[in-house]
This record gives C-alpha cells, structure tokens and sequence, in this order.
C-alpha cells in the first residue's frame, strides 16, 4: 500500500485537509494517508521545513510527503517534485522541501508543469487540493515523474543558520518551540563532541539581561519540577527544557531568539 503524509498551515477549522484528502482517495483508493500536522504556524515556511524533516526518517521508503506551506501560491513560485534517495516530496519550491528531501539525498526534481494531465480546472488560491494532493496520488499510482513535470536544475533550498562556537561557549538559535515549550537550538549532538559534556555539567545560559545556570541532563525528569535543563532531544538537537513547566514562558522566548550558552564545568 502507497502511503502520503500531509503536512501544513491549514489547521483542521476549514475543509481544506479533507478536500486534499478526498482527491488523493478519488484518485488512488487504497493509499494510506497520514497528517503529520496541519498546525505550522501561518506562512511559517522554516517552521514546516523543520516539522517535516525531523517526521520524514521515521516513514518506509517510498512515501511521498506533501508540505504546503505555501505563501507565494498561484505566483511565481513553481510547484515541484523531489525524488530523493528513498521518498519523494512535493509541494511549493519555497523551501520547504529541501532539509529533508536533503538529508536523504536528493537525485531529481520536476517542475509540475504539465497539467494536461489534471482533471479538475486548478485554483489559483488552492494548489494543495488541486497540484499537490493530485500529483502525491498519481505518484502513488505509479505514474512516470516525466509524465507529470519537467526535470530541472534550479531549485530554492534554506539552511539553517549554524551555532557559532568560541571556546567554551556557542551562540545558538531557537529553530522551535514545541509544544511543551521546549526551545530546541540549532546546536546538533556532534557539535558538542569536542566539549565532553558529562551529565550535571553546568551551563550559563544567557538570554537578553538574564542569566540561567541549568545542568546538563539525559532527559527532563534528572532535575526538579520547573527546573530548567539542557538535553540533546529525541531529534539530536540540543534543547533548554523545564521539567513539568514549559521554558519559552519561563524566559520569554521565541523561535529565531539567540542564546548564549557558556559550558563552565
């Protein structure tokens, strides 16, 4: 069975993710369709990029995942396909498709372009229902890449801003905020390699006027109700949680906020 993830900023208030998921089930009956979340914050394209990647591993290979983040719909921006090593991912080439598509390793992409193919009239305002969610389930159905688009070259891809380290101490940047409001940092586990970091080691985190000085741990519950800690998370990333509490109230916090982490012990 062909399975497509559905991920985006709809929310679930209007029929927009049913209107997708009806014309994926019209078009391929026996696909499994699976929401990895439509709550992305509003247009928030980096928000979408880093909820699909960490998502994307855990699903067989030959999944075709759909982001619809999609700001710029019915402009300029193209509607693509990536066929990567092992999945394909399709939505807007925004950016949005590019940290996970290249983390796998991506060997083509298609610029849906060919819509003889499609049945419905498309919306200008709704390429999710009528581009993406249709060309997911031709995808599942087997149809050639070549018969839905053309293959090309030039495509958007976004990065995310590398932790800048000096000595004993790295400027890092909120990525996300979950929804236990833990501030998961664009420090990656191998980045602290070089530092041997043991658990209760002390870190001062700085942040606007205020300091913290937090214990690494191994998970939330090694330090007290709402004591605030630092882990590596169950996506390698190294995050400043609050046991029981939730550490973006705590010091006022948002995604794209700079920290200053100094490892003292």
């Amino acid at each position: 069975m062909a399975i497509i993830t559905l991920l985006s900023d709809f929310g679930l208030k209007d029929s927009y993710v049913a209107e997708m998921k009806g014309i994926i089930l019209s078009t391929s009956p026996d696909t499994g369709i699976v929401d990895i979340t439509h709550d992305i914050k509003k247009f928030d394209i980096e928000m979408g990029m880093f909820i699909l990647a960490s998502a994307v591993r855990y699903f067989p290979d030959g999944t075709v995942h759909v982001a619809v983040v999609d700001p710029g719909v019915g402009g300029e921006r193209k509607p693509i396909i990536i066929k990567a090593k092992n999945n394909y991912y399709v939505g807007p080439d925004n950016g949005i498709l590019t940290l996970a598509s290249k983390n796998e390793g991506i060997e083509d992409v298609y610029h849906i372009n060919k819509v003889d193919i499609f049945k419905e009239e498309i919306s200008p305002t709704f390429h999710g229902r009528d581009i993406f969610a249709y060309t997911a389930a031709l995808i599942a159905e087997r149809h050639k890449l070549c018969s839905i688009g053309e293959k090309i070259d030039d495509y958007l891809i976004i990065e995310f801003e590398k932790a800048e380290f000096r000595e004993n101490e790295v400027i890092c940047k909120i990525i996300h905020i979950d929804n236990y409001g833990n501030l998961i940092t664009n420090v990656h586990s191998t980045d602290l390699n070089d530092l041997k970091l043991n658990f209760d080691s002390i870190i001062l985190l700085q942040f606007r006027d205020k300091n913290y000085h937090i214990n690494f741990q191994r998970t939330y519950s090694d330090v007290s109700s709402q004591e605030l800690t630092a882990l590596i998370g169950s996506h390698n990333f190294l995050e400043i949680a609050e046991n029981l509490g939730n550490a973006g109230n705590r010091i006022a916090a948002k995604r794209g906020d700079k920290l200053k982490l100094t490892f003292l012990d």
